[in-house]
């Protein structure tokens, strides 16, 4: 009786183990493609873009549709479009060991021109240009300086600072390469406070 006892209990716990190799295993095969795939933590760091994000906060970075290899792998055929406006993570052009968080302002194709502390662009749609209108995001008034003017290739961005006066960007260093682009900020996930999606 006690033989059969400690044979059922010595089941039990290989059951056990077998169900907890099963559940990690899962988790690695759904968790692993998603964070390599689709979603990067990016701590930010510095005030370049205050006062939307702030230094020390955690972000949650939408990936899908940037990387080349991506691509590739899903028979997506060409680079996912970014929306003016909208908080990018990039490679920096000068160091690309370094990650920068920015707002994409100008498209690839456009002419953006910073002059009388506004930004203006260019397109087929304006070809005689657009006061861009940044109140969502900037305080009313906040002056762009600066004298600049730029024609993107097809494969570049203009990106800016939202703490203009305080943020090193598209006017000091050019555009951003499509290539460079690591994703679009999808939310804000810390402070708890703080919680937003973009």
């Amino acid at each position: 009786m006690e033989k059969e006892n400690e044979e059922y209990s010595y089941q039990g716990v290989g059951e056990f183990i077998l169900e907890i190799i099963k559940i990690v295993a899962l988790a690695f095969i759904v968790i692993v493609p998603i964070r390599v795939l689709l979603f990067q933590p990016f701590f930010v760091q510095g005030a370049s873009m205050e006062p939307n994000f702030e230094d020390g906060q955690y972000l949650i970075i939408n990936e899908f549709g940037f990387k080349e290899t991506d691509l590739k792998l899903m028979n997506i055929g060409s680079f996912r479009n970014l929306e003016r406006q909208h908080p990018v993570v990039f490679r920096y052009p000068l160091d690309p060991k370094k990650f920068f968080i920015k707002r994409v302002i100008g498209l690839p194709g456009e002419k953006v021109q910073i002059k009388n502390n506004e930004v203006r662009i260019f397109n087929t749609d304006h070809p005689d240009g657009f006061v861009l209108d940044e109140k969502e995001y900037i305080p009313l008034g906040t002056p762009t300086k600066g004298d600049t003017i730029i024609t993107l290739k097809e494969n570049q961005y203009f990106v800016l600072g939202d703490n203009r006066s305080f943020s090193s960007d598209s006017r000091m260093w050019g555009p951003v390469p499509k290539n460079d682009i690591i994703g679009e900020v999808l939310l804000r996930a810390w402070p708890l406070d703080k919680i937003s999606v973009y």
